[in-house]
C-alpha cells in the first residue's frame, strides 16, 4: 500500500495532464492513417521524451498506444480500409454502417466501446500485474534463461505462419545485440576495430531505422491520384445512439472486453486476433446474426471493445515477466528499457512507485480517450484529407533528428538508415519484423544469464532442467512453439481451400507490418 500511494504522490505530476492529450490526439492521428499505426507515432515520440520524467515519458507514449489502437477504426468505419491491424474486424459492420447513413453512431459506438474496453483492462493489469511479479521475485539466472526462451517462442505467434522466417529474424536481431563491448568479459565484439561499434547499437536506433524508415521505404510507390481515400465532412450525419441500441451492446461489449483482456494477457497475440475472436463470438451466440456483416452496432461494440481491451493486459507478461506480448508492447519495453527501466521482477521491488503511477496513469488516459474522443469526432473526416507527401517528409526529419538527438553522433544517422535498408528487403521478402526486435531486446538477457547460470552450475546445463520454475517455463516455451506451428498449417491449409484467399486470420497479431 506504501508503494501504491507513492505511485499516486508520483502521477501528481502537472505535466502528466498535459501528455495525456497531447499523446491521445497524436495517436488518434496516427492510427487513423492507413499505413501509418500506434507503433510509428510511439518510435518516432521516443527521443522527444529524452528530457522528460519516466513517469510523463512512458504515460506519453501509453496514451499514443491507446489513441492509436482506437483511432485505426476511424478509417475503418468512414473509408473501409482499418488505420491498423487492430481494427480489421471492425470495418465488417462499421462501413456498412456508413454506407446506411450512421457512420456518427459506427464512430460513437467504437469509442464507447473502446473506452470500456481500455479501462477494464488498465484495472485487471493494476491489480493483476503486481501479484504476478511477486512469484517472479523467485528467479535466478536460470529462471531468466528459460524466461527469455519462453518471450523468444513468441516469434512463433508473431512470424506471419512461417517460424522459420521468424527465426532467422530472431537471428539477426540476436546478432546485432552482441554488436559491441562483452558485458562480462568485457572484450569486443563484432566491431572489426570501428570504436564508434563499440558501445553497440542503441535499441531506438534500431527501433527507427526497423520500423519508421522501412515505412516510408515501403510507401515509396505510394500514388496520391490513387491510393489517396478522403471522406467529406457533410456525409458524417449526427444520428446518436438510442437507448436500446446501448442496451443490446451491453453483452457484445462484455464479450469483447472478456476476450480482449485473455488475448491480450497471452504473449504472441494481439489486438487483432481479440477483435476477431470476440466478433466472432458475439455472432455466433446472437440472437439475429444474419444482421452481421450488414450494418450491425453489436459487431463494431465487440470488435472495438475487444481490441482496446488487450491494450492494457498486454502489458502484464511485459511488465511482470519481461516477456513483450505483441509488437508494439515490444516497442513500449524498448521505451521502459531507454528511460532506465528494465521489465520484469525486480521492477516492482527497484521502480515500485513508478510502475504504479505508470499503472495509474494508464487508467485517467482510458478516460480521457472518451472526452478527446467526443470531441474530435466530428472533425475525423479531415483527418483522412492530410497528405502523406507531407506526413513521409516529417517523419522522415523527426527520424534523422531523433537518430542524432541519441548520442550526438551522425554515426547513428547512418545506422537508421542501414536498418531501414534492411527491413525494407526483409518485408519485401514476406519477414516479420518484430522477431528481430526481440532478439536484439531479449537477446542479451537471453546470453547474459545463460552464462551466468552455467558458472553457478560449474558448466552443468542440467541447472536449467532441475529448478522447478526453469523447466516449466522450457515446456510452456515448446507447447507455446507447437500450438502456434499447428496454427500456421491450419491457415495455410484454409487458404488453399480458399484458392488463395486469405481468411479471416487468427494470425493476425496486431504489428504493423
Amino acid at each position: 500500500m506504501e508503494v501504491f500511494m507513492s505511485g499516486i504522490h508520483t502521477l501528481m505530476n502537472p505535466n502528466i495532464l498535459l501528455v495525456i492529450p497531447l499523446g491521445l490526439i497524436l495517436g488518434i492521428v496516427v492510427g487513423a492513417i492507413p499505413g501509418l499505426t500506434s507503433d510509428l507515432g510511439i518510435i518516432l515520440c521516443i527521443p522527444l521524451t529524452y528530457g522528460m520524467d519516466p513517469t510523463v515519458a512512458i504515460v506519453l507514449l501509453l496514451a499514443i498506444y491507446v489513441g492509436g489502437t482506437y483511432g485505426g477504426s476511424i478509417t475503418a468505419i468512414l473509408i473501409n480500409t482499418p488505420g491498423t491491424s487492430a481494427n480489421a474486424a471492425t470495418l465488417f459492420d462499421g462501413y456498412p454502417m456508413t454506407k446506411n447513413g450512421e457512420s456518427f453512431k459506427a464512430l460513437s459506438m467504437a469509442l464507447y466501446a473502446s473506452t470500456i474496453g481500455g479501462l477494464v483492462s488498465a484495472f485487471v493489469l493494476l491489480f493483476a500485474a503486481p501479484q504476478i511479479a511477486k512469484i517472479t521475485l523467485l528467479f535466478g539466472p536460470a529462471e531468466y534463461l528459460s524466461l527469455a526462451i519462453f518471450g523468444l517462442s513468441v516469434i512463433a505467434g508473431v512470424s506471419n505462419d512461417n517460424i522459420f522466417k521468424g527465426l532467422i529474424g530472431a537471428c539477426i536481431g540476436i546478432f546485432v545485440s552482441t554488436i559491441g563491448m562483452d558485458k562480462i568479459s568485457g572484450t569486443m565484439r563484432f566491431t572489426y576495430g570501428n570504436l564508434q561499434l563499440r558501445r553497440g547499437i542503441d535499441l531506438i536506433i534500431a527501433l527507427i531505422g526497423l520500423f519508421a524508415i522501412s515505412e516510408i521505404l515501403m510507401k515509396s510507390k505510394y500514388d496520391p491520384r490513387t491510393d489517396r481515400k478522403t471522406v467529406d465532412s457533410s456525409s458524417i450525419i449526427k444520428k446518436e445512439i438510442t437507448p436500446a441500441e446501448y442496451k443490446r451492446c451491453r453483452r457484445p461489449i462484455a464479450i469483447g472486453t472478456l476476450v480482449g483482456v485473455i488475448i491480450g494477457a497471452t504473449p504472441g497475440t494481439g489486438g487483432g486476433l481479440a477483435g476477431f475472436i470476440s466478433y466472432n463470438q458475439t455472432k455466433q451466440t446472437s440472437t439475429h446474426p444474419e444482421t452481421f456483416g450488414k450494418g450491425e452496432i453489436e459487431g463494431v461494440a465487440a470488435s472495438e471493445s475487444a481490441n482496446n481491451g488487450a491494450c492494457g493486459a498486454t502489458m502484464i507478461p511485459m511488465l511482470t515477466l519481461g516477456v513483450p506480448g505483441d509488437g508494439s508492447t515490444a516497442i513500449l519495453m524498448g521505451a521502459f528499457m531507454i528511460h532506465g527501466m528494465v521489465p520484469g521482477p525486480m521492477l516492482f521491488v527497484k521502480q515500485g512507485n513508478i510502475l504504479y503511477a505508470i499503472m495509474l496513469g494508464l487508467i485517467i488516459v482510458n478516460i480521457c480517450l472518451w472526452f478527446i474522443g467526443k470531441v474530435l469526432i466530428r472533425f475525423y473526416a479531415n483527418i483522412t484529407k492530410i497528405p502523406f507527401e507531407l506526413l513521409a517528409c516529417t517523419i522522415l526529419t523527426l527520424c534523422t533528428a531523433g537518430a542524432y538527438s541519441t548520442n550526438n553522433s551522425i554515426y547513428d544517422v547512418y545506422y537508421i538508415f542501414v536498418f531501414g535498408i534492411l527491413a525494407y528487403l526483409m518485408r519485401r521478402m514476406d519477414f516479420q519484423l518484430v522477431p528481430v526486435l526481440l532478439g536484439i531486446v531479449l537477446g542479451p538477457l537471453a546470453e547474459t544469464n545463460f552464462r551466468r547460470a552455467l558458472i553457478l552450475s560449474d558448466g552443468s546445463y542440467s541447472i536449467f532442467l532441475t529448478r522447478p520454475i526453469s523447466l516449466a517455463f522450457l515446456i510452456v516455451s515448446v507447447a507455446s512453439i507447437v500450438i502456434f506451428t499447428i496454427r500456421g498449417i491450419r491457415v495455410k491449409a484454409k487458404i488453399r481451400e480458399n484458392d488463395g484467399s486469405v481468411p479471416v486470420s487468427a494470425s493476425d497479431s496486431g504489428h504493423m507490418e
